[in-house]
């Protein structure tokens, strides 16, 4: 009991120590998950051979992972990926697999371990690639997309891996193959890759017809239980109102799919996936996901420890030239076939960049495939731990691809594909820099007005969109000068800031003031503090984006809650004037150079404040009608009143 806790403490203290400090300096939890590894075993041996076995249960991370991303996947979603999910995916695995066993024939002496060794390194890192890109934002994109079809059909092509490759194996490989993978627990490694030979097997020993029965009565089982079964048990389980009771239900229903899966010879990560995309659709798809996260997050943390903790600096100081070698040649070779998929798939640039750089290493499948592979002597044990050091390394070195892409390929393809401004041929009484959500409310309304505009933005899809709704705007930097004066910008009246970028909202504005001193300037806040940098930029108005929808919202719930709106609204107009005079107040105060958190005296001054604001939405509104408001009905005294001590069930209603 003390060693398991040992254990646990020291994988727990490796994980809280690292990940922080990965993220603070901007290299993923990932990489912070594998370095910790690095660090608790190889390094100071803190761990030892138990991360093997660990690794395994720890793979069910990925299992959790992909059950919650299929939450995701509405069967529509994954109609219309077909084409990607069978062709680019398809695609990438037979020529990755093929490329390498190609080469794997000019060095090997048999063309049964080449083959093996292609199909176990033409795989990706499902809990790697996905785990990044949700994090950095990239899921959604073209290349996230791509890369997710990509991983999907990896995971459906072990299932045909596995039948192939013990009709591999090499005769006089088959007796050093059996002793090892006695000595190294081969009953753990065949429960890893789904029951091959295990006990627990519902079909081994069928013939081929009846082992498709079998599979698709599986794959059926789970559809249709997921589609009647789930929502009848799941609102059993919710009439109970113990939190802990659909937590452990929703465990049950992952665990119990995968070892369905396991017992048919198939991917559990598979099955998962398919039960969570079944599930989309239901009403508790975001109780499930809530309930699932925590234990997907520690579980993949774990595994990428372990991953990290099982490096062999032995071998890998012995044959340090060659395991570079191999990693670095397998990610290149992968690297610009997925390219070249990418190419004619027609990805984007941006897209098939980070398509061919996110799946590039070799995945956590890689090491039960080599195991399996080991155990069939299809590849000798000298070899398996060469290429269980490529796997390791190239998922080690995934995250820096990722800081690549964003540092250095990123900034280059902007520069690349930057287009020409366009001709601007109209001038408008206002300027509009920004033509997005925020832009486009301001640019509707001054149009509805019989206000001319002129609306420039650096996102030339934003401004492609603009004009297919209509609305004219022309692609180009509003800081440029050229481009201001072809907009009118010495005629005009007005010039609205209304750009994404928050620091270059601050020199706009700073540019405009020094240049056009008579022009009115009005730009966008995001917050508070960036609200005062561009007052000090030179900003005659500056507006906060989301202070009046959350007004707006507010005062919408306490209509809802039956207060008159009359009284709702003379309390908004109370709540907004007091707001600007804190507003006014905390400038006075504010410091550029310093954080408002570590501002005391602005902090001080904050709380006064809110201290008068709640004394002053506490009064009743209703004595405080005057001739601002003579379109409204005022409710007669005692309103607020009556209401609260609930004397009516409708409260009163306004003469």
């Amino acid at each position: 009991m003390g060693g398991m806790l040992f254990q646990a403490f020291v994988y727990l203290c490796a994980a809280v120590i690292a990940v922080p400090v990965a993220k603070r300096l901007g290299l993923g939890s990932v990489l912070g998950y594998l370095v910790a590894g690095i660090v608790i075993g190889p390094v100071f041996h803190v761990v030892g051979s138990e991360t093997e076995q660990l690794q395994q249960f720890a793979e069910f991370g990925v299992v959790m992972m992909l059950f919650v991303v299929g939450l995701e996947v509405k069967p529509q979603l994954l109609w219309q990926m077909r084409a990607r999910l069978l062709g680019l995916g398809g695609l990438q695995v037979l020529a990755t697999a093929g490329a390498i066993a190609a080469i794997g024939m000019l060095l090997l002496e048999h063309w049964q371990t080449a083959l093996a060794a292609g199909l176990v390194l033409s795989l990706s890192s499902t809990a790697i690639v996905l785990q990044t890109l949700s994090e950095k934002g990239l899921i959604r994109t073209d290349g996230g997309q791509a890369s997710f079809a990509v991983l999907l059909l990896q995971d459906i092509a072990v299932i045909p891996m596995l039948a192939l490759i013990p009709l591999l194996a090499v005769p006089h490989m088959a007796g050093v193959a059996q002793h090892a993978a006695a000595a190294a627990g081969a009953g753990a490694v065949q429960a890893a890759v789904g029951g091959h030979g295990a006990d627990m097997s519902l079909v081994a020993g069928l013939s081929s017809w009846a082992y498709a029965l079998v599979v698709l009565g599986a794959m059926a089982a789970v559809v249709l239980g997921g589609h009647f079964l789930s929502r009848p048990l799941f609102r059993f389980i919710a009439s109970s109102h113990l939190r802990e009771s659909f937590t452990a239900t929703a465990l049950l229903l992952v665990v119990g799919i995968a070892l369905l899966m396991t017992l048919v010879d198939l991917s559990p990560a598979l099955g998962t996936f398919l039960a969570g995309v079944v599930l989309a659709d239901s009403e508790f798809r975001h109780e499930l996901e809530s309930d699932i996260e925590p234990f997907k997050g520690l579980l993949l943390g774990l595994f990428f420890i372990t991953v990290g903790a099982g490096i062999d600096f032995g071998v890998l100081r012995d044959q340090l030239s060659t395991v570079l070698a191999l990693t670095l040649g397998v990610m290149a070779i992968k690297g610009a076939l997925l390219f070249v998929l990418g190419r004619l798939f027609r990805l984007r640039a941006a897209d098939h960049w980070l398509f061919a750089l996110s799946l590039a290493q070799v995945g956590e499948l890689g090491f039960v495939l080599l195991a399996f592979s080991t155990h069939n002597a299809v590849i000798a044990p000298e070899q398996a731990k060469l290429l269980s050091l490529v796997i390791a390394l190239s998922m080690l070195l995934t995250p820096v691809l990722f800081i690549g892409y964003e540092c250095l390929v990123l900034p280059r393809l902007r520069g690349d594909a930057e287009q020409p401004a366009d001709a601007i041929d109209e001038q408008g009484t206002v300027i509009i820099a920004g033509g997005a959500r925020f832009g486009q409310v301001v640019n509707r309304l001054l149009m509805a007005a019989g206000v001319r505009t002129v609306v420039l933005d650096h996102d030339a899809a934003i401004v492609e969109l603009m004009r297919r709704i209509g609305i004219g705007s022309y692609f180009g930097d509003a800081s440029r000068p050229d481009l201001l004066r072809a907009a009118g910008i010495e005629q005009a009246q007005a010039f609205v800031v209304a750009i994404d970028d928050r620091d270059r909202a601050v020199t706009l504005v700073e540019y405009l003031r020094r240049e056009f001193p008579r022009l009115r300037i009005l730009a966008r806040a995001f917050d508070v503090d960036h609200l005062y940098l561009l007052r000090t930029a030179g900003a005659d108005v500056a507006l906060r984006e989301v202070f009046d929808a959350s007004l707006e919202l507010g005062a919408a719930t306490l209509r809802a809650l039956g207060r008159h709106p009359f009284d709702v609204e003379k309390l908004k107009r109370a709540f907004r004037k007091h707001d600007m005079e804190t507003l006014e107040e905390l400038y006075e105060l504010w410091d550029r150079d310093l954080e408002l958190s570590k501002n005391r005296a602005l902090l001080e001054r904050v709380r006064a404040r809110t201290a008068a604001e709640l004394e002053l939405t506490a009064r009743d509104r209703t004595l405080l009608h005057d001739r601002s408001e003579r379109g409204w009905t005022p409710p007669p005294r005692g309103y607020t009143d009556a209401m609260e001590s609930g004397e009516s069930d409708d409260g009163p209603t306004a003469p």
